[in-house]
């Protein structure tokens, strides 16, 4: 297959995903900006924390879709319509059974987590009671991810881009409905997210059923309770889940390390992350295309076409860092000023807007190799590579810078991402000159 033809395969799926991926960073932006304009800071403070939380662990299943998207990608590429379904079922299961464990043991699991987090006093009560709203969505949000996935792995990027635009839309329309209109501050984010989770959910259901239509494939019996049907959704999940565990980790330390220094560096630092994470997520567009073609070309056992499409997303992925540094480089001002104008939180992200600047670079190797690793199948490769950042880096340049205050956290994280993006270059490479792409190994 020639490069203009995968390039326009990559742009089909990556340009839907890109603004699909855009529109969560967006709808955190949205609830930062209506909060931020509201007259007291406790209720911003309150979704920072809460929404980190929820964020958070919701990612630490986030293996769902990850796994999803790869197994489906190799089946597809192979040519078997009848695994496709299956993945789909199994993934299901797995998120309905996880997302209602999730709702039974919320209370003790959420007193844990904002212990360590630790907002303030003020914050707290209304931390929890958002928490406590928006874990309710668990079971939709869950199976959510797995019917993305899933409708991703067939490269069916405008479905997925659909569905990812009405619930994020569905749910910034109750953010205005039940903050603004029904003043319920906090309260109201929380509801709006779970009626939009909950509506998302019933659309998903009924896009994989029209998909599975189309496929027009005779479904084959299922043995969704024999575990050994589970083994290769499993074998990757199990990696996934240890990085995507370590990640959220990091996430919510960086978190309860910003909520300690009190309620305006928490808030800084929760406004500062969703525009690291709206670079990311641009970013994840082509992260996405890499994991559905780099899948689907491995189940074809075809090697070119996997190097081409992983030398095309990571150029589009270097155009984005570019275009977004320069953005946060001449333009923090009108940044800021659209998001919040409370005076006591302003002077503190203009303060560590520096280390914003420098993450959409920093971090663009390690973004990019998540879609090429995941729709391969080395998600072992990912595991280690984030036990490695995690624990070899993140925590010691922590530890050790300490005394810089949340500038030392700033320069940990960066620190963090730069590591991870070494490492898998570095692998990349290594199973390039070995010739393990198409080998289970990893």
């Amino acid at each position: 297959m020639k490069s203009p033809l995968i390039q326009q395969k990559v742009l089909v799926i990556a340009l839907p995903m890109t603004l699909a991926s855009i529109s969560i960073p967006t709808l955190g932006l949205v609830d930062t900006a209506i909060l931020g304009h509201l007259a007291n800071a406790r209720f911003l403070a309150a979704v920072a924390a809460g929404s980190s939380v929820l964020t958070m662990l919701f990612w630490l299943f986030g293996f769902l879709r990850m796994g999803t998207i790869g197994v489906t990608a190799r089946a597809w590429g192979a040519g078997d319509t009848s695994r496709c379904i299956e993945v789909l079922a199994q993934s299901l299961v797995i998120a309905l059974t996880l997302g209602i464990l999730l709702i039974l043991l919320r209370q003790p699991l959420l007193t844990l987590i904002l212990d360590l987090i630790k907002p303030s006093a003020a914050a707290r009560p209304l931390t929890m009671e958002y928490c406590q709203i928006r874990i309710l969505a668990a079971p939709a949000t869950l199976a959510t991810f797995c019917a993305m996935g899933w409708l991703l792995g067939l490269q069916r990027a405008g479905t997925t881009l659909l569905l990812m635009l009405f619930v994020n839309l569905t749910n910034v329309g109750f953010d205005f409905l039940f903050i603004v209109g029904m003043k319920l501050n906090s309260a109201g984010a929380a509801w709006a997210s779970l009626t939009a989770e909950y509506l998302g959910l019933a659309l998903a259901l009924l896009l994989v059923t029209v998909t599975i239509r189309q496929l027009k494939t005779p479904i084959r019996s299922m043995q969704l309770t024999q575990w050994s049907r589970y083994r290769e959704l499993f074998r990757a999940n199990r990696h996934l889940f240890v990085r995507t565990a370590c990640l959220v980790f990091i996430m919510t330390f960086f978190t309860a390390q910003g909520a300690r220094q009190g309620d305006v560096i928490l808030s800084a630092n929760a406004i500062l992350m969703q525009l690291v994470l709206l670079v990311a997520f641009t970013q994840d567009g082509f992260a996405h295309a890499a994991e559905s073609l780099a899948g689907h070309a491995i189940g074809k056992k075809d090697l070119k076409d996997f190097y081409r499409v992983c030398l095309i997303t990571t150029a589009w992925g270097l155009a984005i860092a570019l275009i977004a540094t320069l953005i946060y480089a001449f333009f923090p001002d009108i940044i800021i000023g659209a998001i919040t104008n409370l005076p006591e939180v302003l002077p503190a992200v203009k303060i560590y807007w520096p280390w914003l600047t420098a993450m959409p670079l920093v971090g663009l190797i390690c973004f990019m190799a998540d879609g090429i690793f995941i729709g391969s199948g080395k998600t072992r490769a990912m595991q280690d590579s984030m036990l490695m950042a995690s624990f070899l880096v993140f925590f010691p340049l922590w530890y050790f810078s300490a005394s810089l205050g949340n500038h030392g956290l700033w320069l940990a994280y960066l620190a963090f991402l730069a590591a991870r993006s070494v490492q898998m270059a570095w692998l990349f490479a290594l199973f390039s000159k070995r010739g393990q792409w198409i080998t289970q190994t990893w």
